[in-house]
């Protein structure tokens, strides 16, 4: 396994401030709260993630109708931008994953943001305001290589250590301590600025930050090319204070005019820094609050609410005179509430038979919740603890046991002469689930008799067997079967003579059948007479491959072809045969192979072989 420095088996990890191989030493962790009542509606940046922060967690301190944001940098959205709520869930933003979270109000809890870090760049926390603000808490760790010992205070910090943290600064509202990110040429702000028309020393836990002497100018020689800035982003709002970016493009330093970025430094492009437009105050607006709990717990009630005339100065909304409102529509301060339909329970339906014919069971009835009108609601309308009953026992008496039987079959067991006709006999209870017959009293009535379908009367028939397998491989064949007549006598069946099923129409004993249907295939002419009568001869046949229509084919398997020639009458030569003695038949070998040569006919006329096949018996080699 590769460890966080990329070498397998090294087991290097992350410290808690993301730094690989670290031992936490360089860890700073960051804290505060912002806790500004005097906020505008809309959106409100209240903190800076700087780059590196690790195990980060913004958390609103209970539930509020405000939601929080996060941005990044260049003016990018990331959770709940452009005035639009983001379901919960996780969102990939500067090199690490957020996890937004909405507890409903019942929950009490407010709104969180939390990711593991480190993050890549630094990123902007917003809180769409649309109520007082009910505090918000932020936590991070941060790696402070220059730092002797780790510390979680935080009135140490610097610019050098922290070049993405800033104190609190009188053109913004941030959390309190809050971050802030500085460029390169910006002013540190002197201990006596004010925020808000309030010192800062009246700030809860400000960061200070020291000012740092500049380090020397070398000024390098001018490059062609340089970034300029050309434009700004759109304002976030159109009145009451927002922001905007700048926006820088590379230029020719001769002509001034705008090129390629390829030509420019891009190490050297300047970052956007957030400013202030529109800061001129928005027209005055009603501020409505939440609906209050209705007036009655079921049926129709009354909801109030608090309708304010507000206006927004500065990036902060303040209550006027409601009649710098007059030209606008007042929302209603009171309306109907109807939380639930007045009910009640009503039975329905009378208790039902019991379901046992003896002993203990259950009866059920029928109830239903209605409204004061009579109309039939959800149960959920009604309440529980007032329901009747709709389930109770019942008690039918002991169970008694006694037989119990259907009617005879109507079918005899035999089609003429005597049979048996049956029929089921049970010991049943009163209760239906009990079929135990132990208790049944009195002999058991009978569950069979006799029957008689009269007299047998002697009849035959054609009985017919199986076909038999086609008669050939392919093409077509034939098929057999027997057919014979038998006669047959109540269950007593004889075969009996043709004749006397003559007069009956008698099924066919032979079919045609088709097989596969027949492709190229190998024939042959009968063996030869052998070549000689001894010391080893040879018999030749011919063979061709035929098709269906018996032509001549080339599309029959070389490997099954059948052989064309073989040996015959290997044995040898006897010298003292007489030059009479000779096969008159060309089949002798096999007169020989059914040692016929015993007889005197066979002896003779294949004379040379049964001489032959006798020296061979008598000679000791043969032996």
């Amino acid at each position: 396994t590769p460890g966080c420095d990329g070498i397998l088996g090294s087991n290097t990890t992350l410290d808690t401030c993301g730094v690989c191989g670290g031992d936490g030493s360089t860890c700073k962790f960051m804290s505060g709260t912002f806790k500004d009542t005097n906020v505008p509606i809309g959106y409100h940046k209240i903190l800076e993630i700087p780059k590196g922060a690790t195990q980060i967690k913004v958390r609103e301190l209970t539930w509020s109708p405000n939601y929080l944001a996060l941005r990044g940098r260049t003016g990018k959205s990331i959770i709940n931008g452009n005035w639009a709520v983001d379901p919960p869930g996780r969102y990939e933003a500067g090199g690490t994953v957020f996890v937004y979270t909405q507890p409903g109000r019942e929950e009490q809890e407010g709104e969180t943001f939390t990711a593991e870090g480190p993050t890549t760049e630094a990123l902007d926390v917003y809180m769409i305001f649309q109520q007082d603000n009910p505090g918000i808490s932020f936590q991070f760790f941060i790696s402070s290589p220059n730092s002797p010992n780790p510390s979680t205070d935080q009135s140490n910090l610097s610019q050098q250590q922290y070049g993405s943290l800033r104190s609190v600064s009188a053109s913004e509202t941030l959390p309190n301590p809050g971050v802030h990110v500085y460029s390169p040429d910006e002013h540190i702000p002197p201990p006596q600025t004010r925020h808000h028309g309030r010192p800062a020393s009246t700030l809860q836990r400000n960061i200070r930050v020291p000012p740092i002497a500049p380090p020397p100018v070398h000024w390098p020689e001018q490059p062609q090319f340089f970034w300029k800035r050309v434009d700004n982003t759109p304002c976030s709002v159109t009145c009451g204070k927002g922001f905007w970016y700048p926006i820088y493009q590379c230029v020719s330093r001769n002509s001034l005019e705008e090129v390629n970025e390829e030509e420019c430094d891009l190490s050297n492009k300047p970052f956007p820094q957030e400013e202030a437009c529109n800061t001129q105050p928005c027209p005055a607006f009603w501020d409505v609050g939440n609906w209050s709990v209705c007036s009655r717990t079921c049926g129709s009630g009354i909801q109030h609410r608090q309708v304010l005339c507000r206006q927004m100065y500065a990036n902060r909304t303040t209550m006027v005179h409601p009649q710098r409102c007059s030209g606008l529509v007042k929302p209603n301060i009171t309306q109907t509430c109807h939380l639930r339909i007045c009910s009640h329970w009503e039975i329905q339906t009378n208790w039902s038979t019991c379901s046992v014919m003896c002993g203990l069971g259950q009866r059920t009835r029928n109830v239903r919740c209605v409204s004061n009108q009579g109309d039939e609601v959800g149960e959920t309308e009604c309440s529980n603890r007032l329901r009747p009953r709709t389930d109770e026992a019942c008690d039918m008496g002991p169970c008694v046991r006694s037989w119990f039987h259907n009617e005879w079959s109507s079918i005899c067991s035999a089609e003429c002469g005597p049979g048996i006709q049956k029929r089921s006999v049970l010991c049943l209870s009163s209760s239906a689930t009990d079929e135990s017959q132990e208790s049944c009293g009195g002999t058991k009535p009978s569950d069979m008799r006799v029957c008689n379908s009269g007299p047998c009367e002697r009849t035959v028939k054609w009985y017919t067997g199986p076909w038999s397998q086609c008669s050939v491989d392919c093409g077509e064949g034939s098929q057999r079967r027997d057919v014979i007549c038998v006669s047959k006598m109540g269950a007593e069946f004889n075969v009996s003579d043709a004749s006397e099923c003559a007069h009956l129409e008698k099924p066919p004993s032979l079919q045609s059948c088709n097989a596969r249907p027949c492709g190229s295939r190998w024939f042959t002419s009968p063996w030869s007479v052998c070549s000689q009568s001894c010391l080893r001869g040879i018999q030749m046949r011919e063979v061709r491959c035929l098709a269906a229509d018996k032509s001549y084919s080339q599309l029959c398997d070389l490997d099954t072809k059948p052989d064309e020639k073989k040996v015959c009458n290997t044995q040898p030569c006897s010298a003292a045969l007489d030059e009479n003695c000779r096969d008159r038949y060309h089949n002798c070998a096999v007169v020989v192979q059914a040692r016929l040569c015993v007889y005197a006919y066979y002896k003779q006329a294949c004379c040379a072989s049964c001489a032959h096949i006798q020296q061979r018996t008598t000679t000791p080699e043969s032996r």
